[in-house]
């Protein structure tokens, strides 16, 4: 894997890596409330299938997982535990944030033991809005993030850095630092930031 951290990977290999990829996620169940409900409807259901998407439920432990669903109201008292699963995991991780009381704190957004929003513990690659979201929704994050993995920069996902599309070239982002830091130009580095900002289900608000 030195060459995919130093980006010496040829395109071919590296789409056909994202390919495999974004078809082999293992991902590990973090629910915490009444969301849980929907998240185990679309992962444990026949009617639903997960696992003809590629994505495979249920792992032994987050130390094999690819990316963590988390659903329910995330309360001051278990945030450490969620922020120790994501730290267990291995890059390259991805995380969803499910439902209205993950991604923002929901109905209980005003209580004192309330988190307000999963992300202000780990990064979220996708939210999926709701109270609570159906199936359906959740799946469709999945294969947003699917289609991310495949666009992904595998070189920048292994040196921890934003996400980067595998379409902008090495010598687009250094032009795009050098113009951000001399600011000739800060509406192509908007743009260039823009892509890493996480994917919203259906566009809205994350609420």
């Amino acid at each position: 894997m030195g060459l995919v951290a130093n980006g010496r990977m040829p395109a071919s290999l590296t789409k056909l890596f994202n390919i495999s990829r974004s078809y082999s996620l293992w991902v590990y169940q973090w629910g915490l409330a009444c969301c849980a409900i929907e998240m185990g409807a679309a992962f444990g259901s026949p009617r639903y299938d997960v696992m003809r998407l590629g994505v495979i439920p249920l792992p032994a432990s987050p130390r094999q997982a690819d990316f963590v669903c988390v659903s329910g109201t995330v309360t001051d008292k278990m945030a450490p535990a969620v922020k120790r699963l994501w730290e267990q995991m291995p890059e390259p991780k991805y995380a969803i944030s499910m439902g209205s009381c993950a991604n923002c704190g929901g109905p209980y957004w005003d209580s004192y033991s309330v988190t307000k929003g999963v992300d202000q513990i780990i990064p979220i690659d996708v939210y999926v809005p709701g109270c609570p979201p159906r199936p359906e929704a959740l799946l469709e994050g999945i294969v947003l993030l699917q289609q991310r993995i495949k666009n992904e920069d595998m070189a920048a996902k292994w040196r921890g850095e934003d996400y980067t599309s595998l379409q902008a070239t090495n010598s687009e982002r250094n032009a795009a630092k050098v113009a951000a830091s001399f600011d000739a130009d800060v509406e192509s580095a908007e743009q260039q930031s823009s892509s890493s900002d996480p994917i919203v289900v259906g566009g809205g608000p994350v609420e």
